[in-house]
């Protein structure tokens, strides 16, 4: 049952993240996003990390997904960018696939030396806030300059055609 439960939950997340690819609308996107993050939390929960799956459901399927919602709503984006602005966008994506990749090769490091059992991430969320911070502070650092690139990009994306 496991097994038959953690391939429904990989593949409704991996069809909800194709589906958020190949859609051009915005507001789409967005909720496509919404499956992709409660199937992630199912994953964590079939992980045995309740904290972690809880938190996955309500923060990011819940709260962040009504917050994006309410942006692309009320930001009004362009249908398209103008040909003399898309080099500025091969660079930016140039660069956020390089911080992509020496994020995957940490993360990768670190999932091939974790010594941390089970029984230390089911004592609580304490002990998973004592690892972050001690332990692998430097992935959680590296994921939060990852998201900080993607506010970035995200601006400079809606940032609205300046008067000429």
């Amino acid at each position: 049952m496991g097994y038959f439960l953690f391939f429904l939950l990989a593949a409704l997340c991996v069809g909800s993240v194709l589906g958020m690819i190949i859609s051009k609308n915005q507001a789409y996107n967005a909720l496509f996003l919404i499956p992709a993050f409660a199937s992630l939390g199912g994953l964590f929960g079939l992980l045995e990390a309740p904290f972690i799956a809880v938190v996955q459901i309500i923060i990011y399927a819940g709260a962040i997904m009504v917050l994006f919602i309410f942006v692309i709503m009320m930001i009004n984006v362009q249908k398209g960018v103008p040909p003399e602005k898309k080099k500025w966008t091969l660079y930016l994506s140039f660069g956020l696939a390089v911080v992509l990749v020496i994020e995957l090769a940490v993360a990768l490091k670190a999932a091939f030396t974790l010594p941390v059992s089970t029984e230390t991430l089911k004592a609580g969320p304490v002990n998973l806030g004592r690892l972050l911070f001690t332990k692998y502070l430097y992935p959680f650092e590296i994921t939060s300059i990852l998201i900080i690139a993607a506010l970035v990009g995200a601006i400079v994306l809606v940032k609205k055609k300046e008067q000429e």
